[in-house]
């Protein structure tokens, strides 16, 4: 029995929603999918607004370019909102981890989770929410060193993010994100990490991030965001894109659900640098005073 004309419709609808949001988690603009995928700027166009007859084969490569799995494209009801960091678990588990797992699953017994340690204070958010500047501030407040983790990204690759993903595409640079980001947890030492925009479209990564860190989401409207980038003198990946204000305010709704669960959310919006490291330190205080007294670190004056 084949689906109704309207079950079709309503299916290329949300396939086409899925693809849109992966882009937009991506930073991808619809040019740059184009680009990387080889496939005309109209046709993503149509596949996203629900009138493209799509092919399987496009579809992967659609994926591939975006650095995505096939199955995130496809409509479903997904059962958890983590079931892609399970998935990416399961993947990369042991035989002995998956027996582990399916006998945990299956209702017998399991130690408590331990707790992951304390590695200090990661701040997300898009480009333009003064991760960065913000960040430095912090670090040299509480004494403790500051982290960006492009810049670790590029240092132990000896490339920048943008060859990195020109030659490995947005997949080979989130492992080696990744990559760098258990490097510094080896450290074992407090930091203040701040991570690139689109960090939360990786769950194993995100998820690493905020069981490690106390993680805080630095919010502002999109006008500011760009006018920050533009600044910059840095636009990628929408230089040159007309719709890029449409392009960034895209994102940001395709990401909010994802920075939403940061443990705190500072919102920049409106304040001068001095104002807005005021309100981040206001942030942190309860926590570094919360930390000091559950390990024993040395006490923070703010």
């Amino acid at each position: 029995m084949t689906d109704s004309p309207d079950a079709e419709s309503r299916f290329l609808e949300q396939l086409g929603q899925r693809v849109r949001t992966m882009r937009a988690l991506r930073g991808m603009s619809r040019k740059v999918l184009a680009k990387v995928s080889g496939i005309s700027e109209r046709y993503i166009a149509q596949l996203e607004s629900g009138k493209g007859n799509v092919s399987i084969v496009l579809l992967r490569r659609v994926s591939d370019a975006m650095g995505a799995h096939l199955e995130d494209l496809l409509p479903s009801a997904d059962p958890t909102p983590d079931w892609q960091m399970f998935r990416d678990l399961l993947r990369k588990a042991t035989p002995a981890q998956i027996a582990q797992a399916k006998d945990v699953l299956a209702g017998g017994s399991a130690s408590a989770p331990r707790r992951a340690p304390f590695c200090g204070i990661a701040l997300i958010g898009l480009r333009g929410a003064g991760k960065s500047t913000l960040g430095r501030m912090l670090a040299k407040k509480v004494g403790w060193s500051f982290v960006e983790l492009n810049k670790e990204v590029e240092q132990q690759n000896g490339l920048s993010v943008a060859e990195i993903i020109a030659l490995y595409g947005q997949e080979g640079f989130r492992r080696m994100e990744q990559a760098a980001l258990q490097q510094l947890l080896a450290r074992n030492e407090l930091m203040v990490l701040a991570t690139g925009g689109g960090i939360v479209s990786e769950p194993l990564t995100f998820d690493q991030i905020l069981s490690s860190f106390y993680t805080i989401w630095l919010k502002a409207e999109p006008e500011e965001h760009m006018a920050r980038v533009r600044r910059q003198g840095d636009l990628r990946p929408m230089a040159d894109d007309r719709s890029a204000m449409a392009e960034l305010r895209n994102i940001l709704l395709s990401r909010e659900p994802l920075y939403s669960r940061a443990t705190a959310v500072v919102d920049t919006a409106g304040l001068s640098v001095d104002a807005a490291a005021a309100r981040l330190i206001d942030a942190v205080r309860p926590v570094l005073q919360n930390e000091a007294r559950s390990f024993g670190l040395r006490s923070v004056a703010l």
